[in-house]
């Protein structure tokens, strides 16, 4: 789930050679289609004429229909902060279909819970869906209809047209579970901030928000009967001018100030702000790991008593977690699991289970007696046997347990949904056992990885996933039959937040890759292309900037590599880049290129020492950072090397 300092390096380099073979770059129209939508629906005929929503425009709803009228408001709200516009909404079918927006029910089964069908005529824009769910969703595509001043505020009455193309969509998502993952524990965010994030989830049709709420470093729930959790729990010693593997622990006597946390009446305003965006919120309580800013509070609750203190940035190995040979540890979590089944309606429980360190369960007479008493034969049994126990509790309430794919070691908990993230083989493994999986590998759908070149982005964990490779990635492994690949239920990207303290770097962090993500858990494989998808990003960056996201530009980096030149005397360079089709310009002589520098066609043959400078542009302007490379011409170039000495086979690494 969380990848520890031990293993950057590691993560480095294997993600950076998985991005060599990355999508094919082809050419692509400078401007996006007409029809720019995110994810890319199942249908979508365009055809002659336009609506514009003006003034005498109103919105019509079902009469008696309390969803239905959430969305009504919802699209008459949005509209009135792009546009100005005041839309009255009405119940029942209009009498005269003219410069109308109609939200009807349908009984289409196959547009499941979450389809609909986009109508836009000349006359009139319909939105048709057996459920609410599918009308926002409906909502959401008319936006993207729109022009980007649509995702902006307070456009001057009448400056941009609300301009429509006609078009007939229908569409519904592939999986039910498509989500994403914030860390609020690792760092803090203010409820405000979750509000916009959920907002962008919204406007990517996601549906799940999976809210890391307890880690080592911060507890960020009030829990009633538990006021320490959040008076000692939710706060550390602030080391944040260190490295986040390289702080000190909190001294004696030093007070911890940094943290926070969300006061029950902050949740129940967050969820019912997720259920208004028809987004499900998943709770993460970590256990019998990840645990140390609850046990600061409540020492008692681990092998060894304590004392402890939150600490202020990366452990690992992680030895102090809760003691399963202790009933305590189960009364304590039973109650704080009570007050988050009462605060969170959605289905799913999510208590994480990865990265337990068993260490001192083995020196623990209290664990090795639990062991004893009910005949398992290892740790990884009494971590198995502590799951199920946590489970049959949450069952008996109605609650669905969901862990990340450690849960699967001792044997899987028999109703337990599974989270895979040491790559697919654990989500492999639940399916065919008939469990429940959503993917979330770390390859594909981790976003604390970068997405460029580390020496231009902002700090990351490690690792490499660029834009390409988030949109390679393909939840429902080739490795399952039909009836296997039923049970892979979504797919989620994650953001954790070790080096991620801000919101303006939680959304460069997270977008653009949202929307790869997105497209992979709404559409069909076989109606996806990557070319397709960066000609729709065109205007998706437009939205992004109509909403003031900070959002990376890593895409248009320029990637400079050598190849064979035919000249001996020099080499060539090749010049790729991530983004729509590109127009790159370069110098030869170290300073920036501009946008009437030399463009770049084909591979470039250099035979003199030169400093290369590369970007992309558009519309006159850079789009991202300079790529630079130094070439140095020596006496060695173009000759072939030979040896003095025949290496030994031992040491041909």
């Amino acid at each position: 789930m969380k990848a520890k300092s031990s293993l950057v390096l590691l993560i480095l380099f294997a993600g950076l050679a998985a991005a060599c073979v990355s999508p094919r770059i082809v050419p692509l129209p400078a401007k996006g289609p007409e029809i720019s939508i995110i994810p890319k629906p199942v249908s979508a005929v365009r055809q002659p004429g336009s609506f514009v929503i003006a003034a005498n425009t109103r919105i019509t709803i079902p009469a008696a229909d309390l969803e239905a009228e959430g969305v009504g408001r919802y699209l008459a709200e949005r509209l009135h902060s792009a546009f100005g516009l005041d839309l009255p909404i009405t119940d029942g079918a209009p009498v005269e279909p003219q410069q109308v927006i109609i939200l009807r029910r349908s009984d289409r089964q196959d547009l499941g819970r979450e389809g609909y069908v986009l109508s836009v005529t000349p006359a009139a824009i319909s939105i048709e869906a057996p459920e609410a769910g599918g009308l926002f969703y409906g909502v959401q595509s008319l936006f993207q209809l729109l022009p980007p001043e649509a995702y902006g505020r307070a456009v001057a009455a009448g400056a941009v047209p609300a301009l429509l193309p006609c078009i007939r969509i229908e569409d519904k998502p592939r999986l039910p579970w498509r989500g994403m993952l914030l860390d609020c524990s690792r760092h803090f965010f203010s409820k405000e901030f979750i509000k916009s994030y959920l907002d962008y989830l919204a406007m990517h049709k996601m549906n799940t928000f999976h809210w890391h709420l307890t880690d080592d470093q911060g507890w960020r729930l009030e829990i009633k009967k538990y006021p320490l959790l959040t008076e000692v729990g939710a706060w550390r010693v602030d080391r944040e001018d260190k490295n986040w593997n390289s702080r000190p622990p909190q001294a004696a006597g030093e007070k911890a100030t940094l943290g926070g946390y969300y006061t029950q009446a902050d949740v129940r305003e967050i969820v019912a702000f997720a259920a208004s965006r028809h987004i499900t919120v998943v709770p993460e309580i970590e256990m019998p790991g990840h645990c140390l800013a609850a046990l600061a509070a409540y020492p008692q609750l681990s092998c060894s008593g304590g004392p402890f203190t939150v600490p202020p940035g990366g452990v690992w190995p992680i030895k102090d977690v809760y003691c399963p040979g202790n009933d305590e540890t189960f009364d304590f979590l039973q109650d704080v699991l009570t007050e988050v089944i009462e605060l969170f309606p959605g289905q799913v429980i999510h208590i994480g289970g990865d990265e337990v360190d068993k260490s001192n369960w083995k020196l623990c007479p209290k664990c090795q007696a639990r062991m004893k008493a009910e005949g398992l034969k290892s740790e990884e049994e009494l971590q198995s046997w502590f799951v199920r126990r946590i489970e049959a509790f949450l069952n008996a309430r109605g609650k669905t347990l969901m862990g990340w794919d450690e849960i699967l070691e001792g044997g899987l908990a028999p109703n337990a949904s599974v989270m895979s993230w040491r790559g697919m083989e654990g989500g492999i493994a639940a399916a065919k056992a008939k469990h429940a999986v959503v993917m979330t590998p770390t390859s594909y759908c981790y976003f604390d990885y970068y997405q460029g070149d580390p020496s231009r982005e902002p700090q990351g964990i490690g690792g490499y996933v660029p834009l390409s490779k988030v949109y390679a990635f393909e939840p429902v492994p080739a490795a399952l039959t039909a009836e296997e690949g039923r049970f892979i239920i979504g797919a989620q990207g994650n953001l954790w937040t070790e080096f991620v303290a801000t919101p303006a770097h939680a959304e460069y962090m997270t977008f653009p890759r949202i929307a790869a993500m997105a497209e992979a858990g709404w559409s069909a494989p076989e109606g996806r292309s990557w070319e397709d998808f960066l000609a729709r990003m065109v205007s998706q960056f437009r939205r992004y900037d109509r909403l003031g996201v900070s959002y990376a530009r890593s895409i248009y980096a320029v990637k400079i590599a050598p190849a064979a030149a035919p000249d001996p005397r020099g080499l060539a360079l090749t010049m790729t880049c991530e983004s729509f089709r590109p127009d790159i310009r370069y110098t030869l002589d170290g300073t920036s290129p501009k946008a009437d520098s030399p463009p770049y066609t084909g591979p470039l043959t250099v035979t003199k020492s030169a400093v290369i400078k590369a970007g992309v542009f558009a519309g006159g302007r850079l789009q991202g950072p300079v790529s630079e490379t130094r070439f140095l011409a020596h006496l060695a170039l173009g000759k072939t090397p030979r040896l003095q000495f025949a290496f030994k086979p031992r040491y041909d690494g």
